[in-house]
């Protein structure tokens, strides 16, 4: 059966497909090999201007013809790369071979002459540690962080908005403390920023160091050179990560670990945004914008499903799921190296695709919610049991005799109106100023600094 979307077995290559366009040239197998030019061109003109006697500078116009075989790298050429792995069975080698015949394709024979250096003294692992730093760093910056930063932004916008909206808390699911919507949505907003912080903090590593790290055939060739120094700077300086001088054959992963744990910790936040706002929605606290022609129950016609936010529950749940096994499993390698790392680095897309794909459907949730005011309203009024915590409190401020159990007393598993709330105040042996005060609180009233705090996340 061809591929297709319909015949796709991973439904971020089938139903979600379209969704998945900006991720799709970075973490795929075309993303991998494409990384894997890079990396190799760039030693090879590192290598040329390291005054290694055999090797003399590139001219100007050859650099800016393999600059050009990076730049302009086309799905043709990962395709003829894998057509040579077809004979090679060796997916790195199969890039050595299709750069030298790019070389005697090329107008440069210097390029020809000097073939040999392509893949000099590297290890495939040399190629493929660097290369997925290149694919986590382009995915981070490029695609990640701004779609991430576009949650924020939504709901930062949203605390200032609602920032001083009164909403009665549920504390254990029970009627608590109000606070206000804009509050709660600032809370969320605070913990992303940290989180965010931890994505964006990780340090990407990598190592061009030889088979089990020491630069064993570097020296061989040339005793003379500082090849640790000389890999420093084309990892730091050319490929813009940053140089693990201490590594087995691969780089340990170890800060893959960190970047992946890093997502799951902001998906899990996310997961509890979702929830939240899906019990909101189903007590009337939030409703949702209508599309003509959508449909939200095959029989019940006045049905408006939450369905964003749970297609983003679902989708963090499966990339945190992945995403944890990449940062439980890759650390580990049996002696200097073992390869099952390599099999599940091609599921990097897989785990940053469901991520996408989580804020992505939560993104589409959000533009579609509206505050209820008259419903957060109504629940407030239902619940003056509530003020028992500030009249108990102003009780022990003026030594009344067990505020709280008078208030436990008064309220547990009753219906407390307004008036039974003020009918009490008014039998407390208070300073009149202090039961004025009290007798002037309403539950919508009772929200401390909420307002405030959400206004200057």
């Amino acid at each position: 059966m061809e591929l297709s979307a319909l015949t796709a077995l991973s439904p971020l290559d089938g139903r979600y497909a379209s969704r998945m366009g900006a991720l799709r040239g970075l973490l795929s197998e075309f993303g991998l090999v494409h990384r894997r030019v890079q990396v190799e061109v760039a030693w090879f003109i590192a290598l040329s201007d390291a005054g290694l006697p055999e090797f003399p500078p590139l001219s100007a116009a050859a650099r800016d013809w393999l600059q050009q075989r990076v730049a302009g790298f086309a799905p043709a050429d990962a395709q003829a790369i894998k057509d040579i792995e077809r004979t090679t069975n060796h997916d790195v080698k199969a890039v050595e071979y299709w750069i030298k015949q790019q070389f005697a394709a090329s107008p440069f024979p210097e390029l020809t002459a000097k073939g040999e250096f392509v893949h000099f003294a590297c290890t495939s692992e040399d190629i493929n540690n660097t290369s997925h730093g290149l694919m986590l760093k382009a995915a981070r910056q490029d695609v990640m962080l701004p779609s991430l930063d576009g949650i924020v932004a939504v709901l930062t916008a949203m605390a200032h908005q609602l920032a001083g909206l009164p909403m009665l808390s549920r504390t254990h699911g029970q009627t608590a403390s109000p606070t206000t919507v804009g509050k709660e949505i600032a809370n969320v907003v605070a913990r992303l920023q940290r989180g965010r912080e931890r994505i964006a903090g990780v340090a990407l590593l990598a190592k061009m160091n030889g088979a089990v790290g020491n630069y064993n055939a570097h020296l061989s060739a040339y005793p003379d050179v500082d090849w640790e120094a000389f890999s420093r700077g084309v990892i730091e300086q050319r490929l813009g990560l940053n140089f693990n001088p201490y590594t087995i054959q691969i780089e340990p992963h170890d800060y893959m670990a960190e970047l992946f744990d890093a997502f799951t910790r902001v998906n899990t936040i996310l997961i509890d945004l979702s929830r939240d706002i899906w019990g909101y929605i189903s007590v009337g606290y939030f409703k949702q914008k209508t599309k003509e022609g959508e449909v939200g129950s095959s029989t019940m016609p006045h049905k408006v499903n939450p369905i964003d936010f749970e297609n983003a529950e679902g989708n963090f749940g499966l990339a945190n799921a992945v995403l944890t096994h990449l940062a439980q499993k890759l650390p580990i390698s049996r002696w200097q190296r073992d390869l099952t790392d390599s099999t599940v680095l091609r599921n990097m897309g897989v785990a940053l695709g469901y991520t996408l794909l989580g804020y992505d459907s939560l993104a589409k949730g959000l533009g579609k919610l509206e505050a209820h005011p008259a419903n957060l309203a109504a629940d407030l009024d239902a619940a003056w049991e509530v003020l028992a915590e500030p009249v108990q409190t102003v009780m022990r401020r003026f030594g009344l005799p067990e505020p709280y159990e008078q208030l436990k007393a008064f309220t547990r598993g009753k219906v407390i109106t307004q008036q039974l709330m003020q009918d009490f105040i008014q039998s407390l042996a208070l300073p009149e100023a202090e039961k004025q005060r009290l007798l002037a609180l309403t539950p919508g009233h009772y929200t401390g600094i909420a307002a405030q705090l959400a206004a200057r996340i």
